[in-house]
């Protein structure tokens, strides 16, 4: 069986399931080219609004898989892309929800990070304890990490290696929402069902300007802000959600 699998849950949702049980899913070059893969596929397919990613109860991701890289050297390291990779799926223009129970540690929180929305269970761990082993938090830790909860919390957390309950995660703004365990794949499946049934090309100029924006100033954010609200009004997705506003009907978008 894959070590990535593929479902459709709902209507234009597709779910990417982590599957490697055995090693509480550790992110192996396998499991990263097939995200990478999906992602990308997703990314272009019309019928998919909405991507979901998540594991099983026990883990999300546990990280990256050490046996692999231990005795890799710098140039090995370097051919292998996994740089490139984790910009792949970080770049995916649908909206990517994580849903998280068990532990989301090292690549596996960074995976978390790179997504647009973290739903997390009640009982799931979070936290970069790469320091730990030697390392740092390389699939974008120190980074998205500060840009998150702010540059006092993720060095706590990035220097200590200390794990971070999924309350304390919600608290400090590193997670949307928290579930109950057994419900998380739910309630990612019911959010990603209703931003699926809104106007496609909103949602996706909301994404993007979302994560446009926080490396730009505020005058040039709005500025792009303004450009992408004008350029929806070309689409017949705003003719027919604003005609069915006026109707008092439910509006049937098709993504153009």
């Amino acid at each position: 069986m894959s070590v990535v699998l593929l479902e459709r849950p709902a209507e234009h949702v597709a779910l990417i399931r982590i599957n490697r049980p055995d090693a509480r899913n550790a992110l192996n070059m396998a499991v990263r080219k097939l995200l990478a893969q999906h992602l990308t596929d997703l990314g272009q397919d019309p019928a998919t609004r909405v991507i979901i990613i998540t594991g099983n109860e026990k883990a999300f991701a546990a990280g990256a898989d050490i046996k692999e890289m231990a005795d890799a050297g710098t140039i090995e390291m370097m051919q292998r892309g996994t740089h490139l990779l984790w910009r792949v799926i970080a770049a995916c223009p649908k909206p990517v929800i994580a849903a998280v129970n068990g532990f989301a540690l090292g690549g596996g929180c960074e995976l978390a990070m790179t997504c647009d929305i973290i739903i997390a269970g009640e009982n799931a761990k979070l936290g970069q304890p790469e320091v730990k082993i030697g390392i740092l938090p390389g699939g974008g830790g120190t980074q998205r990490l500060p840009r998150a909860i702010g540059k006092y919390k993720a060095m706590k957390i990035c220097l200590t290696g200390d794990l971070v309950a999924a309350k304390d995660a919600y608290d400090m703004g590193l997670v949307s929402e928290i579930a109950p365990d057994a419900e998380v794949e739910k309630r990612a499946i019911e959010m990603a069902t209703q931003i699926a049934s809104y106007a496609p090309l909103a949602v996706q100029q909301i994404k993007e300007l979302v994560n446009a924006g926080q490396d730009a100033s505020l005058d040039t954010a709005l500025r792009l802000e303004t450009k992408a609200m004008h350029i929806l009004f070309s689409s017949q997705d705003q003719k027919e959600g604003m005609q069915a506003f006026i109707e008092k009907r439910k509006p049937e978008f098709q993504g153009r």
